[in-house]
């Protein structure tokens, strides 16, 4: 692996390759925020998630340097089969090294398996292709069952530490959003969100869930031309829009860890519930409404196959017992959409039934053979308007 300190350069026009600007980070779902289209994101991320493949491609960048492998082969992850297809190029594994050598925002240029500022090679890795991909996640799906062989394992341990919390609820905060007897919509900007949130809209109308965005879900809300009734998760992911837009806030840490961002936050004048737990601020957020007494939970934009549950890595044991804990009360949006189905409302109906006679009215006004019906009507309209006077007369 070659790295080299960057140094101005005077533009790459001519040379060969994909030029951008480099925005730099570790953290994903940091990054995603500050893409612009042409962009080239540098980051650390080991098995690429389909998520953050979606929300790379949906940024456009012009291409992907990657600290790390995209698909270490423990599992087929799905996240570099989507930049493939989008025709996104991907530099894999060009060491951690990069973060130093790279300055964010400056311009560089990707060619062949090397990065560049001008002419000027900062580091080297593996370029991934279509066929590479394929050929890796082939490898990778061979492991599978050692993966959930680790899973089993890891569902356990999870077990035993977070015994308490699973079983009798231990430790969840108070929150003042009221959530006992309602539905409540947990939305995650992950697969699918902005088609599930839409396919919503009359479940959302007519139920009027509680609306709980986790971290990157409660902007996608926002996006949806929805505010947030309560949002979870770590602030640093989160847009000053949904910090000021009014919903509670309950900040996700790890048990032994400390919070995040919060000194942001208390500038904004806010003062979050905290919430140590282990697992998922995705899990969080539906513990939180399962606890305090949810009729229903529905997540949009959540995992629901075995290969996404694997997408997310260590994450899944906590996933799984989070969805065996709530039951029945937990569907997923594609369900709630399929079972759902839109009521009239006495208010809906009336108006049907007015503007029927209304235009029956009109039908019989404007023909001849009706006249004489409209002057009946009109008769017992005048009698019924007599009644109603010498009742109250």
């Amino acid at each position: 692996m070659k790295i080299a300190t960057l140094r101005r350069q005077q533009g790459d026009a001519g040379l060969p390759g994909v030029t951008g600007t480099a925005r730099v980070d570790r953290r994903t779902s940091r990054l995603v925020k500050r893409l612009r289209a042409g962009d080239i994101a540098v980051l650390d991320h080991v098995d690429l998630d389909r998520a953050s493949a979606e929300a790379l491609v949906a940024a456009g960048v012009a291409a992907v340097v990657n600290a790390s492998p995209s698909i270490s082969g423990r599992y087929p992850n799905l996240g570099p089969e989507i930049l493939a297809a989008a025709g996104i190029p991907v530099l894999d594994e060009v060491g951690a090294e990069v973060f130093g050598a790279i300055k964010d925002g400056s311009r560089v240029r990707l060619d062949g398996d090397a990065l560049y500022a001008g002419e000027r090679v900062l580091a080297t890795g593996l370029r991934q292709t279509a066929d590479t991909v394929a050929a890796r996640l082939l490898d990778a799906k061979a492991g599978m069952s050692a993966q959930l062989e680790a899973f089993a394992a890891t569902t356990i341990e999870f077990m035993k530490r977070e015994r308490a919390l699973l079983l009798d609820g231990v430790g969840i905060p108070e929150i003042s959003t009221p959530l006992a007897g309602r539905h409540v919509l947990v939305a995650v900007r992950g697969y699918d969100h902005a088609a599930e949130l839409a396919a919503l809209r009359h479940y959302i109308r007519e139920y009027k869930p509680a609306l709980v965005g986790v971290d990157g879900g409660a902007d996608a809300l926002l996006e949806a031309g929805y505010r947030p009734d309560l949002v979870v998760g770590d602030p640093e992911t989160m847009s000053n829009d949904v910090l000021r837009c009014g919903a509670e806030l309950v900040v996700h840490v790890a048990p032994d860890g400390q919070p995040v961002g919060l000194e942001r936050v208390h500038d904004l004048g806010i003062r979050p519930v905290v919430f140590p737990a282990a697992g998922t601020s995705e899990d969080v957020a539906m513990l939180l409404a399962g606890e305090h007494g949810a009729a229903l939970v529905v997540a949009a934009g959540s995992r629901t196959t075995l290969l996404e549950f694997l997408d997310e890595g260590g994450t899944m044991a906590s996933a799984v017992l989070t969805r065996l804990r709530l039951g029945g009360k937990l569907v997923d949006a594609t369900a709630a959409v399929r079972l759902h189905q839109a009521r009239i409302s006495a208010g809906a109906l009336c108006l049907l039934v007015v503007a029927a006679l209304l235009a029956t009215a009109v039908t019989v006004a404007v023909t001849g053979g009706g006249r004489p019906y409209l002057a009946q009507l009109a008769g017992w309209g005048t009698g019924v308007a007599s009644w109603f006077r010498g009742m109250f007369s």
